[in-house]
This record gives C-alpha cells, structure tokens and sequence, in this order.
C-alpha cells in the first residue's frame, strides 16, 4: 500500500481575523483589483462558445433544418470521427455515461451476485450502475497522489465472483493501465474504463507505444456532460471499444436490443444520443485537443504559483501519462472547508469532488464489500479541493485565484 503523504508540516496560520476585520482600504483596493476582471466560472462554457459561435450556430441551424433530431447522419459521422481521433474500431454513442458504463456491464452478460471491483473515492455513477444491476461493488482503494486504483489493490480484491474491473481515470489522470490490463489478462477478467474526465488522454506504455486512454481496456466509457473536456450542451456519452461483435451487442442494448427495427433481440435500454448534441461535439471535437493544451497551460501556471508551498501539494503527473485536466485538485490542510469559503468571498468557485466516498453513501448502507480500510479515501476526502479550471482561464483570473488561496496561509 502507498503510504499517505505526510501533512505535519501542512501547518496552518491563525485566520481569527479572516473575513471579518477587512479594513475600508483593504476592501477598497480589492474592489479596485477585480472589478475590472471578468467573472470568474468553475467552468466558463459561455466564453467558450463565443470563440466558436460562427460553427456552433451554423451546425445547430442545419439540423433543425433537416428536422432529423432523432437519428440524424451527424451521430454516425460523429461517431466515426471520434473513432478516428481515438484509433479504434467501433464507438457506439448514447445518452449519457451513466448509461455508457450500464449498457457495458449489460453487453458482458453480469449476472446478480457478480462482483465488480472499482474505486470508492469517484463520482457516485460510476458504482450507481453496478447496484443497478443487482451486481457487487468492491470497493478498493485509492494511490492517495494519483487519486487512481493500482493494480496491486485489484489483485488483492478478485474472488472467483470477480467478473469486471472499473478503473476511474479520475480528475484526467490516468491510472496505470498498463499494469491494471496485465492483472486483468492473468485474471481472465474484463476491463471497463471509466473515462469520463480524461477522453483526449495519452497512455504511453513502457515500450513506448501510446494509445488513448478509454481504448485500452476491453471497453471504454465516456461523457459528453458540458463541463467535460470534451463536452455537449446537453447530456451525451458513449462506449468504445476493439471488439466488433462486442461493439454490435453495445449498439443493440442501446436501442431496446434490436438491430433491425421491431425485432429484438435482447432486452435492452432506450439510450441514444440526439442530433444536435452529435452536431455540436463533431465542432468540438476538432478543437478538443486545443482544448487540452489550454487546460495544461492553465495547470501550469497553478503548479508554479504553489511550488513548494508546505500547506499545499498539486496534482501528481504521471511519466506513463499526460494529465488532461479535468480538474485541477489541490491536496490541503485540513482546513480545505475555511479554504473554500475564503475562495468564495472572494469571488473564486471551488468544488470538493468528493466529500463523501461511494461506500460510505446512505445508497449504499449494507451493500458492497470493501476490500481493506480505504484509509487513503478516507484521507483524500479530508483534503481534497478543486480550483477553477477550463479553455478560458486568462492571466489575470489566474492571478487572482493563486493570490487568494495563498493569502489563506498567511
């Protein structure tokens, strides 16, 4: 087990006066300081959209044009972009990635009582599906500086009920893939990724061979949710994978188990992704990568600002991967909640993913396993607080939030 970061020297300085004595100069130069700013988002979808409007607008106007809003030929072309971006046999698109990772666990025939191990410190989707579909969740945990599950905590959990393993690449950084697939193939057990917050990611192997994370295991999952790197305006999502008959069953579970239309051939669900949302991803997906690399550049910038700082430490970057930002989270002392609030009356949004881990949820009160203690989940859900980050972060935003959260530990 990776030993948790020690915190002893996360001291924190008094904040008796915080919030509460801000003299009339001090108030007044940070009025006169960010008032001139613009508003600062967590995400800044609108910003976003003004720089690509003149497409955004024109792709929307010719599907309400053709009134195809069900089924129109932007999914297949979106589709077939997508697999060519990814490198990879089939993408099947759908409604939402809570779908993608349901719809997955369906197509592999999971039967109740079937275990699935997964990570407890994740979005609540992730494990919802699973006890959806009356199958086991366990819970294994964490490496608390990747915030990823390793492969020595997978093995430790398989049974002979063991029948899926769900890596999360949690925040944009990918878990080692390759060491989870060569437990995976020794084990006989398929992999689902979970790649909601890092589509656009590189895997490099140790070879140096690369591929995309979400195209390394035996299916991938994503989102298209509109804070996502790359992201609809609405919900979407879709699974992929290198299996082409397991492509076709993916396909056919999402729309009611049929291939041809009236004749069904499996029980499955209604889970499709509409036209427009197709449209508007097929002109984000050209800028994904553009994306990407304002994301890292808006990293860069925090990873400067907090360089050795004793209270803070930044996201971990992996050598066999390249973090895509989904978030950028920080690791604080354990006054990451007076944090938060300083961040906020200071005009500065910040989210704590997640608060709560999945096993500890009321959901999920007498169900799952854990596999071990989860002591670096417990840690990470202490400490853990996510800046601002999106394509649109400028200097002087930037400037701000690290100023802000500095003048904390002060």
């Amino acid at each position: 087990m990776v030993p948790i970061p020690s915190m002893k020297s996360l001291t924190t300085a008094s904040h008796d006066n915080y919030g509460f004595h801000l003299g009339a100069e001090l108030y007044l130069h940070r009025f006169m300081s960010t008032a001139s700013m613009r508003k600062i988002e967590m995400v800044d979808l609108k910003a976003q959209y003004r720089k690509i409007k003149p497409e955004i607008d024109r792709t929307i106007q010719e599907v309400v044009d053709s009134a195809a809003f069900i089924g129109g030929k932007p999914i297949q072309d979106f589709a077939d972009e997508l697999e060519a971006y990814l490198d990879i046999e089939r993408v099947v698109p759908c409604a939402n990635g809570t779908d993608a990772l349901q719809i997955s666990m369906m197509a592999l025939g999971l039967q109740p009582g079937d275990e699935v191990i997964c990570p407890s410190f994740t979005y609540f989707a992730t494990v919802e599906v699973i006890a959806l579909l009356k199958l086991t969740p366990v819970f294994i945990d964490v490496n608390p500086e990747t915030f990823n599950v390793e492969a020595n905590e997978i093995e430790k959990a398989i049974t002979p009920k063991t029948k899926a393993i769900v890596p999360v690449h949690l925040y944009g950084q990918s878990a080692n893939m390759e060491e989870i697939m060569a437990v995976a193939n020794r084990h006989n057990i398929p992999v689902i990724e979970d790649n909601a917050q890092a589509i656009g990611g590189d895997f490099v192997f140790s070879d140096g061979k690369k591929k995309k994370t979400g195209t390394i295991g035996l299916i991938g999952c994503t989102s298209f949710f509109p804070s996502k790197n790359l992201g609809c305006y609405g919900d979407g999502g879709a699974m992929m994978t290198n299996d082409d008959a397991l492509g076709e069953r993916l396909k056919m579970i999402a729309n009611h188990g049929q291939r041809v239309r009236y004749y069904h051939d499996l029980v499955g669900v209604n889970s499709r992704l509409d036209t427009i949302q197709a449209a508007v991803l097929r002109v984000k997906l050209k800028h994904l990568d553009e994306y990407i690399a304002a994301r890292r550049s808006a990293a860069g910038y925090y990873d400067k600002a907090f360089a050795g700082h004793p209270n803070i430490k930044t996201p971990f970057r992996a050598k066999y991967a390249n973090h895509v930002f989904h978030q950028y989270t920080l690791i604080v002392s354990e006054k990451r909640n007076e944090l938060a609030d300083h961040l906020k009356a200071n005009d500065i949004p910040a989210m704590i993913y997640y608060p709560v881990a999945c096993d500890q949820q009321k959901a999920f009160e007498g169900k799952g396993r854990n596999a071990g203690t989860l002591e670096h989940t417990r840690w990470l859900s202490e400490r853990v607080i996510s800046l601002p980050m999106h394509t649109e972060l400028d200097e002087e935003q930037l400037e701000h939030i690290t100023k802000t959260v500095l003048s904390f530990y002060t």
